[in-house]
């Protein structure tokens, strides 16, 4: 039989062990092949992937203008333990404002320390210094956490963080969370103040108008999104809220964007975007938090390259 060096021959029979396995390889095979159709580079990039490494070195390999939106969080202040990593704030910063697309968002998640009874400040200067270089601080938003730690006993409890929203230009997407008005369809009378010119350049006359109006059905959400903390076990000390992720990334980017994370910690990033139809590039340091990534994305229903391609190679003998 042609190409036989898969089946193994038994008294003019197939073996049926050799039989399964060699189906479930065709199977592994079907799957990635799947997989390398959204494994795809982008100006000499590969995407949907996640670089073991430090961000710069990834950022390095990017083009200009190239990255639809960024959402991380930094391990600000050493509030978490990150395996001994420090990072170098003002060379990343240049590099996104670099990589980020005209109109594109970073969306820039920091919190402050306090020692000796004062907080640091770090969130606000790392604000100001994004505005330095370029960045327009397009929105100040909170991160409220719902079920915060009681932690302090002499001043009220610290339950929020900054989600800096850093546009490069104007942000050219915005699907913004509508939430339903209280009033809705409820009539108002507006009064109004028009001034109308009588052929004159100094005849203006002031008038007095009514108008009435119904209260639109929806409104734009305020920028204090609140999230339960601590609903997904992924062995990260501080990972992003799923819905927190899912939020900015339905807001600030269309399917098919281009959106990176450079501290990718357990991986929530390139989850959400897995399953919102977003590519992604992931950049993590740590091993450690690389397998806690490959666990999520496979349980989502995507497929994390490296470790399946080596996995396959394992398994066809190659």
């Amino acid at each position: 039989m042609s190409g036989c060096g898969a089946w193994v021959c038994v008294s003019g029979s197939l073996h049926k062990t050799a039989v399964i396995s060699w189906l479930r390889l065709i199977k592994r095979k079907a799957k990635y092949e799947a997989l390398k159709k959204r494994i795809k580079k982008k100006e000499g990039m590969e995407i949907n992937k996640i670089y073991n490494e430090n961000c710069l070195d990834t950022m390095a390999k990017m083009p200009d203008n190239f990255i639809d939106l960024t959402v991380t969080s930094p391990p600000y202040d050493n509030l978490r333990e990150y395996k001994g990593y420090s990072f170098a704030f003002e060379e990343i910063a240049k590099e996104l404002f670099r990589i980020t697309k005209q109109g594109g968002v970073v969306v820039w998640v920091v919190g402050d320390a306090t020692m000796n009874g004062s907080e640091s400040g770090t969130s606000f200067k790392q604000a100001l210094f994004f505005k330095e270089i370029g960045f327009n601080l397009h929105d100040t938003m909170i991160y409220q956490k719902v079920n915060y730690v009681p932690l302090t006993h002499n001043r009220y409890e610290q339950s929020f963080e900054f989600m800096f929203i850093l546009s490069k230009g104007k942000p050219k997407t915005f699907n913004p969370i509508m939430i339903p008005c209280k009033q809705a369809g409820k009539v108002e009378k507006y009064g109004l103040e028009r001034r109308q010119n009588h052929g004159s350049k100094h005849a203006m006359r002031l008038y007095n108008e009514t108008e009435f109006k119904a209260t639109k059905e929806n409104k734009i959400a305020p920028n204090i999104f609140a999230y339960t903390i601590g609903r997904e076990k992924t062995g990260h000390p501080a990972p992003f809220p799923e819905a927190l992720a899912n939020d900015h990334i339905t807001t600030w980017s269309n399917e098919n964007d281009l959106v990176y994370d450079c501290f990718m910690g357990s991986g929530t990033v390139a989850k959400i975007c897995v399953q919102t139809n977003r590519n992604y590039i992931g950049s993590e340091i740590s091993e450690d938090y690389i397998k806690i990534i490959e666990t999520r994305i496979k349980e989502c229903g995507g497929l994390f390259f490296n470790s399946f391609q080596t996995e396959l190679s394992n398994e066809a003998g190659t």
